[in-house]
């Protein structure tokens, strides 16, 4: 199976697309378009790769993607569980920087915006007040139409350009869209360490779904990736033993189990690496930032 390069379907009257969408889950498959995207996720939780960046995503997170970017955002397994009644849903808008003619970027008026869109094909994941003004702006571009659309796209364009309150994601040196072939292995590795982080992953197991040997798949995954292997897979089980811990579904010894760790020291140790805090800190500072105060 191919990853797809998605051109957005837009019809001759409109410069910008934005749809929204509600499904079982989001499309799973590594890809990338020409369009820049600014996603807004109503529903849905799980695990995004943007580049070479690993991260969560959770209601109302938004985020820029420039053009030619590859990512997937796969869904929590609970996702995919036949009846769930769950729901991915998101509202995204899709433009193209061509669209608005070669000298448009060039203005002095501009120029914020334009590194904005340079900065935005390493992903940018939007934080703070900036994120919640973003929420309600994304969700009204549904209402506008015409030029009013286009006014209200380059408001919010002009907010992020403006705001510090941005993250980057992929690396530095991260190089764009891979070959399709490259693009086919990362993904399948990817959708096979989704499916089975929970339970033991060995690496030659890796490098076969690769088809490789164990040396070359080490080298070709740290090449694409910037991250070794074992780093990789930690990152994505501290990242949903992170979720786990915030929903209460478990202890700390019960939610290191699920995420594939047999040895609790061991995860402990790795969370305290990728997070900076250990678990019973994670969990206590959460609960302190979400608690409403008792009066």
């Amino acid at each position: 199976m191919k990853p797809v390069h998605f051109k957005i379907p837009r019809t001759s009257g409109e410069s910008i697309r934005v749809q929204y969408e509600e499904q079982e889950h989001f499309y799973d498959n590594l890809h990338f378009h020409p369009e820049v995207q600014i996603m807004f996720i109503h529903e849905s939780s799980g695990t995004r790769l943007v580049g070479d960046s690993i991260g969560s995503f959770n209601p109302g997170d938004v985020l820029l993607l420039g053009a030619d970017l590859p990512h997937v955002f796969r869904n929590d397994k609970k996702y995919y569980e036949p009846d769930s009644g769950l729901k991915a849903k998101n509202t995204s808008v899709f433009f193209d920087t061509d669209s608005f003619g070669e000298k448009f970027f060039s203005l002095p008026e501009v120029y914020p915006i334009t590194k904005l869109l340079l900065n935005s094909k390493r992903g940018i994941n939007v934080t703070g007040e900036t994120k919640h003004k973003l929420n309600g702006m994304v969700q009204d571009l549904l209402l506008h139409h015409g030029f009013s659309k286009l006014l209200q796209v380059f408001t919010i364009l002009d907010l992020l350009a403006c705001s510090k309150e941005i993250e980057l994601l992929s690396s530095v040196g991260f190089d764009g869209p891979p070959k399709d072939s490259d693009s086919k292995k990362i993904n399948d590795v990817f959708t096979y360490i989704m499916k089975n982080f929970s339970e033991e992953i060995k690496l030659q197991e890796a490098a076969a779904v690769a088809n490789m040997s164990v040396n070359a798949f080490c080298r070709y995954f740290k090449h694409h990736t910037r991250k070794t292997f074992s780093t990789f897979l930690n990152e994505i089980r501290i990242g949903h033993a992170c979720r786990l811990l915030i929903e209460d579904k478990w202890n700390i010894r019960e939610t290191a189990f699920a995420c594939g760790y047999d040895n609790i020291s061991y995860f402990n140790r790795q969370f305290k690496d990728i997070t900076n805090y250990t678990p019973s800190e994670y969990v206590k500072m959460h609960r302190e930032k979400f608690t409403p105060l008792l009066v």
